[in-house]
């Protein structure tokens, strides 16, 4: 009988952490939602490039950014509003897509450019310096567009008061 009772109360705890680990890629699916705004990006060389971005600005927003995403569209990005500037470290854990990723100051003039960061890295990417905002685009788009430091992002994020 003793025995029995064992077996039955290990059976249930294998099972209860069976179910326990098959919840966890749904848990860290959970949906956060993003409002969307259009985004500009003007080029020093006079072109005004169109995209929509998904807004990230609270901390759990900024904390899942795109990760799982599978596809993106060409014109779509995503921009973080860290609320001040300072220096911002991003990783690529769980983030699917390779990102092409532009850090701007608090004028939007971007002040750096990570291309093709790698999918699912650990690697911190820097921002070299103190930015307020990142945009992240599909990886290619700064090449195959032109968009060079110095360029500025403009959108309602980028303009809401101070």
């Amino acid at each position: 009988m003793r025995g029995s009772i064992l077996f039955h109360a290990i059976r249930s705890a294998i099972l209860a952490l069976f179910f326990m680990a098959a919840a966890l890629p749904a848990l860290a699916q959970e949906e956060i939602r993003f409002d969307k705004e259009p985004l500009l990006i003007q080029t020093a060389a006079g072109k005004t490039l169109r995209f929509t971005v998904e807004v990230a600005s609270s901390a759990d927003q900024r904390a899942r950014g795109l990760m799982f995403r599978k596809t993106m569209a060409d014109d779509a990005g995503m921009i973080f509003d860290f609320g001040q500037s300072r220096r911002v470290g991003m990783w690529m854990e769980n983030t699917i897509l390779p990102l092409d990723m532009l850090f701007a100051d608090d004028t939007g003039t971007i002040r750096h450019i990570k291309e093709n960061a790698k999918p699912y890295s650990r690697d911190v990417i820097d921002s070299m310096g103190e930015v307020k905002y990142v945009v992240e685009l599909n990886a290619g788009i700064v090449a195959k567009l032109g968009i060079k430091t110095g360029d500025r992002i403009v959108s309602a994020t980028t303009t809401k008061a101070k």
